[in-house]
């Protein structure tokens, strides 16, 4: 499964969200992904998607919407999950929906796309610049199909869909810790919180220890979700910590013959304000 780096922008009267969701749709549709709604008729725009995982004969229900103010200069996508698909149910209320904000732009946004059959991730640079980021999809449990079926995971940069601008300095990528920004589903249907590895690790990504390069070579460290109550559960696909020291935003690392893109949150460069994102193939 491939990947798409490009930029999007306001040519030809259509507003740079909008054409960021149309990439995905394009991009999703052509590359094994079922588009089961693809909406342009209101202004906030809808897309939901279905996935048929490694196995093929898997149901992954995500998706992706855009929400706007001009008044606010806001003009943002929503990234989402689902347990089912209902047609004539709205974005919002379809089953199981859980929903996180992501700020875009109405301006030029560059972006790094990249999917496989079970999960859909992005990277967007936008505005002065800032880096915004997006996970929906299956992440690699550990445990038996049988065991845990349905292991969603929605990471977008905002807890819910607030009317937040691109510019604001609160909003973290969804993998730092454990943030509202990243939700779960585990068996009990219940959309968890998790903790997410190594960024809870106060030796390799704290305030005052941080992992490091090593002559020059940088390591890949999974990012594992785990919870007190559950455990370690299982690691995301294709997005791993990687260290800020000596290091630089777009950066891109050769490994085992795939590509990974160094990617910031939002404007902080600490030595745990970075991950890699794989570039699918």
């Amino acid at each position: 499964m491939p990947h798409d780096i490009g930029f999007v922008d306001n040519s030809g009267g259509t507003l740079s969200h909008y054409k960021m969701l149309e990439t995905i749709r394009d991009f999703a549709a052509d590359n094994g992904w079922t588009v089961l709604r693809y909406d342009t008729g209101p202004a906030n725009r809808e897309l939901i998607l279905k996935g048929v995982g490694y196995s093929g004969e898997e149901e992954i229900f995500v998706g992706f919407r855009t929400y706007q103010n001009a008044d606010a200069d806001y003009y943002n996508l929503v990234a989402a999950g689902f347990t089912g698909y209902v047609p004539g149910n709205t974005f919002d209320t379809q089953p199981g929906a859980m929903l996180s904000g992501v700020p875009c732009h109405n301006q030029r946004v560059d972006f790094w796309l990249t999917l496989n059959p079970q999960r859909i991730a992005l990277a967007m640079k936008v505005g002065t610049p800032v880096y915004e980021s997006a996970y929906v999809g299956k992440f690699l449990r550990y445990a038996r199909p049988s065991q845990y079926p349905y292991d969603l995971v929605v990471g977008g940069m905002l807890d819910g869909v607030p009317g937040t601008r691109f510019s604001n300095t609160a909003q973290s990528i969804p993998f730092k810790g454990s943030r509202p920004n990243l939700r779960m589903l585990f068996n009990d249907g219940v959309w968890h919180q998790p903790d997410c590895w190594p960024y809870n690790n106060a030796w390799l990504a704290g305030g005052t220890t941080q992992e490091r390069d090593s002559n020059g070579k940088y390591a890949l460290n999974a990012v594992v979700l785990n919870s007190g109550t559950l455990g370690d559960i299982g690691e995301l696909d294709g997005v791993s910590h990687i260290t800020g020291f000596d290091n630089a935003v777009e950066n891109t690392l050769l490994i085992d013959g795939q590509t990974w893109v160094v990617v910031q949150d939002v404007w902080r460069t600490g030595f745990n304000d970075y991950f890699a994102l794989r570039m699918d193939d």
